[in-house]
């Protein structure tokens, strides 16, 4: 799908729920960003799901805002904190993410915390076909990924200050009941998944060995990132919101499960002739990240695509929920959780070939 062609690309105006003070902010960049020079425009991002995203331009620089959403809030949900935390902990090394500028927790200047970050100039694909790339340039570009994804897994995260970022031990555990306890208390206003009852039911009891842990992105898929504006290189990675420490096969799976989901779903893969578009197979693709991290395998990869597929499904489950409740950030909303019921389903098909 080109940007064009995508609801979520682009900018437009402030839709009336995510308006704020607008003199007030630049009041705050001013006393907080030392080059800061108006006037502001302010223009609000059409994605993002789940925290309004807002592009800030001026005469000299353009920058992104990142804000909870105002209503009513899921508790633990929207945490901008520890975006803008993982943020500036990675810029220390070097790893491709905006730089951030500042964090404020003061409701009084918008409404809501919210943290302002460099804009960032370069290309996102929301096709990960890469129509729009010669041929011959593509596998680099899926080279590009894998290896980005493998150096985030490689990062000493008690070096950077990320010590306590979250619980080393039994991530995927924790995930599946956090989702699960999501999930149930959307129940009132989502309604209940019959798929998803069933993997709550199947994903405890087949839990594979942990490997070491590491920073995990948690959606690292090619729309959440910016490549240079001419080369198959990531420049900066976005929407770090569901990142911790965890179990890294866990975030490469959800990566790689492209390869396993239609074009309808994200950025689906299936149905792509791979040859023709030339680009890499499943299993070379998975090779690109093995060698990166110099591991011997990557294992229990039908476990943890079925595990992601679980956690996109409570997710979009509670995307259902906030439109119920007034609070979804994004007009397409309900272009999303149409395919709940097919996420969920192709969760199941992972989860039987997994382990029967």
């Amino acid at each position: 799908m080109s940007e064009a062609a995508n609801p979520n690309a682009g900018f437009t105006e402030v839709g009336d729920r995510h308006r704020f003070d607008e003199a007030a902010l630049a009041d705050w960049m001013a006393r907080t960003i030392p080059d800061f020079a108006g006037p502001l425009d302010v223009h609000q991002f059409k994605g993002g799901q789940s925290n309004p995203t807002y592009r800030l331009s001026t005469p000299g620089r353009n920058y992104v805002l990142r804000r909870k959403p105002p209503g009513q809030l899921a508790e633990g949900a929207h945490a901008i904190e520890r975006e803008a935390r993982i943020l500036n902990a990675l810029g220390t090394v070097d790893f491709p993410v905006p730089h951030v500028h500042g964090l404020c927790e003061d409701p009084s200047v918008i409404g809501t915390s919210f943290y302002v970050m460099d804009l960032v100039e370069g290309r996102i694909f929301w096709d990960a076909t890469l129509p729009d790339i010669a041929a011959e340039d593509r596998p680099a570009y899926f080279a590009a990924m894998a290896e980005t994804l493998a150096r985030l897994h490689q990062i000493d995260y008690r070096a950077i200050g990320l010590e306590d970022y979250g619980r080393p031990d039994g991530y995927v555990a924790r995930q599946v009941k956090r989702w699960t306890r999501q999930y149930q208390a959307d129940i009132p206003e989502a309604g209940p998944e019959t798929n998803l009852e069933a993997l709550i039911a199947w994903l405890p009891e087949h839990m594979p060995t942990e490997s070491a842990p590491s920073i995990v992105h948690g959606d690292f898929r090619i729309d959440n990132m910016i490549f240079h504006p001419t080369e198959p290189r990531i420049v900066a990675v976005l929407d770090w919101e569901l990142s911790t420490i965890g179990e890294p096969i866990a975030d490469f799976a959800y990566n790689m499960m492209m390869y396993r989901i239609p074009p309808t779903m994200l950025t689906g893969l299936v149905g792509a002739d791979l040859k023709a578009l030339h680009l890499p197979s499943e299993a070379d693709y998975v090779d690109i990240y093995r060698a990166r991290r110099a591991l011997d395998a990557v294992p229990d990869l039908d476990f943890y695509v079925a595990f992601n597929l679980f956690r996109l499904a409570a997710i979009f489950h509670g995307i259902k929920a906030r439109i119920a409740r007034g609070t979804a950030s994004s007009a397409h909303a309900r272009d999303m959780i149409a395919t709940l019921p097919i996420i969920s389903e192709i969760a199941l098909q992972q989860a039987r070939q997994a382990r029967p």
